[in-house]
């Protein structure tokens, strides 16, 4: 292994990737199934998830490799996705949350808005619950990591059911890591993972080919791998198109709205349009 990466990372330890069977997922489980991990595989049943077993087991001993049907939003499913880990690898040292839907919503039609924060953020909620104990007391080094959004932070107008799903995510996650690092001997730790741009199936839509400005989810991995590894707990993911000097000014323009009493999602609004574009110039600039 390398000296660099954390210790959870070590060839033989057992990681649980939901939502496994494709994009970000897939990309992880097939790069932890390589580093030498013993790797579970959690998603719907049915061909994808079956398909995802066969692409991972290319990478190591197929014996290291399982795929277990699994939906996030139902408990029992988790406890038992948790029961068949035990029994076939033993303890689990990683547990990525990132089972994601975004099927669209909007603020005055209902469709929809249960089942998506169902999945984004009670799937996470309860994987952390359900794995999350057992972590903490083996005493080992472990890492829960949860996919959040950057749609979670700056809230842009459009898809309200997600924006407020991922928002969640982002809160969870930090009062988990808070729970955390205040437990006695606990050795594990919580990040939030927030991807940029990735050309995965969640966001293709109608494309067949990655647009330029997106990451490949093997892109998105790997950034992941570094910066936990080196203990950040935002993962801010860049890609090809947003770098992340313009994320943060992203970022620092909607906290600004709250400390300026600026209408919500100014950012979008008429009124400061002209504001914003002069804040991002000032970035370009080297100004505050």
């Amino acid at each position: 292994m390398n000296p660099k990466m954390h210790p959870a990372f070590s060839p033989s330890n057992v990681a649980v990737i939901t939502g496994g069977a494709s994009g970000i997922g897939l990309a992880a489980a097939k790069r932890f199934a390589a580093m030498g991990l013993k790797v579970a595989i959690a998603d719907l049943g049915g061909d994808k998830l079956d398909g995802a077993k066969a692409a991972v087991a290319k990478q190591t001993d197929p014996e290291n490799v399982i795929a277990v049907a699994t939906d996030v939003t139902n408990v029992d499913h988790l406890q038992h996705l948790q029961q068949t880990i035990e029994q076939e690898f033993g303890d689990v040292d990683i547990l990525m949350n990132n089972a994601g839907i975004q099927p669209g919503s909007s603020i005055f039609n209902p469709d929809g808005w249960t089942r998506i924060i169902d999945v984004n953020l009670f799937g996470i909620i309860r994987g952390s619950q359900v794995f999350g104990p057992k972590m903490i007391l083996r005493q080992k080094p472990g890492l829960i990591i949860n996919t959040g959004s950057k749609q979670g932070i700056t809230t842009p107008p459009g898809d309200p059911a997600y924006n407020v799903s991922k928002a969640g995510v982002k809160t969870f996650t930090e009062a988990l890591q808070h729970e955390l690092r205040n437990t006695k001997n606990c050795h594990v730790t919580a990040h939030l993972f927030i991807p940029g741009f990735v050309y995965t199936p969640l966001t293709a839509g109608d494309r067949t080919e990655k647009p330029a400005g997106a990451w490949t989810p093997e892109e998105t991995v790997d950034f992941m791998l570094d910066h936990v590894s080196a203990g950040d707990f935002y993962i801010l993911c860049p890609d090809n198109d947003v770098a992340r000097d313009l994320d943060e000014r992203r970022i620092l323009w909607a906290a600004k709205d709250i400390i300026q009493n600026r209408p919500p999602l100014s950012r979008w609004h008429p009124d400061y349009q002209s504001e914003f574009a002069d804040f991002l110039k000032r970035r370009d600039e080297g100004q505050e």
